[in-house]
C-alpha cells in the first residue's frame, strides 16, 4: 500500500484520491454550501413571510426545520458513511440537499417549504460528517492535514457570515427563491467532480441504529420546541412543560439505548477520552454562541440600524476576515502548542468580543459598537474551530472516524438550536420587562408576550439583545476555563497516519 507521504508526492494517495487540491476544493465547497444554508435564509424571511403567508410563529420553523433535521440526523449520517462508504454517502447527501433546494425555491405553500427545509437538513446531515471524515482519511498527517483542516474550519466558521451576505444580494436583486436555487449549481458541481477526485473508503459491516436515531431526533425537536414556546407562553405553561419533559425523557432514553445497543448510533466510548469529550462539550456551547450571535446581530442591524438586507449582509464581512485569520493562525500554531493553549485563549478572545456586544445601546453605530467586537470574536472562533476539529478526531479508532465527525457536527448544530432557543427566551423576557419599565404608569400596552420583533421600542429591543450577548459571553468564558483544566492533549492532536493508511 502506498504510504501517505509517497502518495502526496505522486498526486495520488492510498485511497485513489487523484488530486488533493481539487479534493479539498470539492469538500470545502460542499461544507460551505451546507453551513451557509443555515443562515442564508435569515435575510429572506420577511419576503418569504409575505409571499407564502407565514404566521410569525411558523416563520421561525423555516430556520428550525433545517437545523433540527441537520443536527438530529448527523449521527446517522456519520454511521452511514462508515457502513456504506464515505464517498458514496457524501455524494448521496449532496444530491438530496440539491433536490430539496430545487423544491424549496418553487414552494408555493408553508407545508411544501417546511418539507423542503427538512429534506435539506437531512441531506446535509449525511454529507457534512462524511466530508470531515474524508479530510481525515485523504490528507497525510502533519502540515498538509493541518492546512486542510484549517480550510475546512474556515468554511464552517465563515459559512454563516457568507450566507447572510449572499442572502442580502439574492433577496435585494433577484428573489427570495434564489436563496435556495443558488445551491443547485454548487451541488451539481460537487456531485459531478467528487467521484473523479475522491477515493472510496472501505465499507464496514454493521447495522443502523434506527431506534436511537428516532429517539434522539424527536427528543431534540420536542425539547427545542418547548424552550421556544416558553418565550411567548411562559415556562409554567402546561404544553411548554409537557414538550420539555417529553424531550428530556426521550433524550435520556436515547442514552440508555445507546449504552445497551451492540452497534449504537453514538458509541459512548467516544466520550471516554477526555480531550475528545471536552471538544464535544465545547462544540455544543460554541454552536449556540455563534448562531445566536448572528441571529441577534442580524436583528440589530436591520431593526435598530435600519440596514437593508444587502447592507446587513455586507456588514458581516469583517467576521469572515476574522475567521480566516484565526483559522490560519491556529493551523500554524498546532505543531508548536498543545490544543488547550490555542482553544483556551481563542475562547477567551471570543468571550471578550461577545461581551462587548452586550454593551450595545440603541444609539450605537456600526463603527462604534459592532466592528471591533465582530473582528475579535471571529478571530477567537477561528482559533477554536480548528482546535476542536483536530482534537475531536484525535486518537479515535478508524472504525469510528465518521461517527466521531458526526458527533462533533451534531454538537454544533444541536448547540445552535438549544442556545438560540434559550437566549431568545431570555431576550424576550428582558425586552418585555424593559417595555413595562418604559411605559410605566402611562397605561400603554407593554406588548407582553408579543415576542421580540415589531412591538417594542429600540431601547427595549436592544436591552434584550444585550442580555442574550451577555449570557453567551459568560458561557464562552466558562468553556475557556474548562479547556485549560480538562484538555491535556499534546501538540498536533490529529488522527494517526496508521488510521489514514488503514481507511
Amino acid at each position: 500500500m502506498t504510504s501517505p507521504n509517497v502518495a502526496a508526492n505522486t498526486g495520488r494517495d492510498a485511497h485513489g484520491h487523484s488530486n488533493l487540491g481539487v479534493a479539498l476544493l470539492v469538500i470545502s465547497a460542499a461544507q460551505l454550501m451546507l453551513i451557509l444554508d443555515a443562515s442564508i435564509v435569515n435575510i429572506a424571511l420577511p419576503s418569504i413571510r409575505t409571499a407564502l403567508g407565514f404566521t410569525p410563529e411558523n416563520l421561525s420553523w423555516v430556520v428550525n426545520a433545517y437545523t433540527l433535521a441537520f443536527g438530529g440526523l448527523l449521527l446517522l449520517g456519520g454511521r452511514a458513511g462508515d457502513i456504506l462508504g464515505r464517498r458514496r454517502v457524501f455524494i448521496a447527501g449532496i444530491l438530496v440537499f440539491t433536490t430539496a433546494s430545487f423544491l424549496g425555491g418553487f414552494a408555493n405553500s408553508e407545508g411544501l417549504l417546511l418539507a423542503a427545509r427538512v429534506l435539506q437538513g437531512a441531506g446535509a446531515a449525511f454529507a457534512s460528517p462524511t466530508a470531515l471524515a474524508l479530510i481525515a482519511t485523504t490528507f497525510p498527517e502533519g502540515p498538509p492535514r493541518n492546512r486542510a483542516f484549517a480550510v475546512y474550519a474556515a468554511m464552517s466558521g465563515a459559512g454563516a457570515a457568507v450566507g447572510l451576505i449572499a442572502g442580502g444580494l439574492l433577496t435585494d436583486y433577484l428573489s427570495w427563491r434564489w436563496v435556495f436555487w443558488v445551491n443547485i449549481p454548487i451541488g451539481l458541481f460537487v456531485a459531478f467532480i467528487a467521484p473523479r477526485v475522491l477515493g472510496e473508503s472501505k465499507r464496514r459491516p454493521g447495522n443502523f441504529d434506527l431506534p436511537g436515531a428516532i429517539l434522539g431526533t424527536v427528543g431534540l425537536t420536542s425539547l427545542v420546541y418547548g424552550i421556544t414556546r416558553a418565550s411567548t407562553a411562559g415556562w409554567g405553561d402546561t404544553k411548554t412543560v409537557s414538550f420539555i419533559t417529553v424531550g428530556a425523557l426521550m433524550l435520556l432514553a436515547f442514552l440508555v439505548v445507546e449504552s445497551r445497543t451492540a452497534e449504537p448510533l453514538m458509541p459512548l466510548r467516544l466520550f471516554t477520552e477526555r480531550n475528545r469529550a471536552t471538544s464535544f462539550g465545547i462544540a455544543l456551547v460554541v454552536g449556540g454562541a455563534i448562531l445566536s450571535m448572528f441571529f441577534f446581530l442580524s436583528l440589530f442591524v436591520q431593526g435598530i440600524l435600519q440596514y437593508s438586507p444587502l447592507k446587513a449582509g455586507l456588514s458581516f464581512l469583517p467576521f469572515t476576515l476574522g475567521i480566516v485569520i484565526g483559522a490560519g493562525s491556529a493551523s500554524q500554531l498546532t505543531p508548536r502548542l498543545p490544543p488547550r493553549m490555542i482553544a483556551g485563549p481563542g475562547l477567551l478572545i471570543a468571550s471578550l468580543g461577545v461581551f462587548l456586544f452586550s454593551r450595545l445601546e440603541h444609539t450605537s453605530t456600526y463603527v462604534s459598537g459592532l466592528l471591533f467586537p465582530m473582528v475579535i470574536t471571529a478571530i477567537g472562533m477561528g482559533l477554536t474551530f480548528v482546535t476542536l476539529t483536530l482534537t475531536a478526531v484525535s486518537k479515535v479508532e478508524e472504525r469510528d472516524t465518521g461517527i466521531a465527525s458526526g458527533v462533533l457536527n451534531s454538537m454544533q448544530q444541536i448547540g445552535g438550536s438549544l442556545g438560540l432557543a434559550l437566549l431568545a427566551t431570555l431576550a424576550v423576557n428582558v425586552t418585555t420587562n424593559k417595555v413595562i419599565e418604559l411605559v410605566g404608569e402611562s397605561g400603554g400596552n407593554p406588548a407582553a408576550g408579543q415576542g421580540i420583533a415589531g412591538y417594542a421600542p429600540a431601547e427595549a429591543l436592544t436591552s434584550g439583545y444585550s442580555a442574550a450577548f451577555l449570557g453567551s459571553s459568560i458561557a464562552l468564558f466558562i468553556m475557556s476555563c474548562i479547556v485549560f483544566v480538562a484538555m491535556n492533549a499534546p501538540k498536533q492532536a490529529a488522527p494517526t497516519a496508521e488510521a489514514v493508511a488503514a481507511a
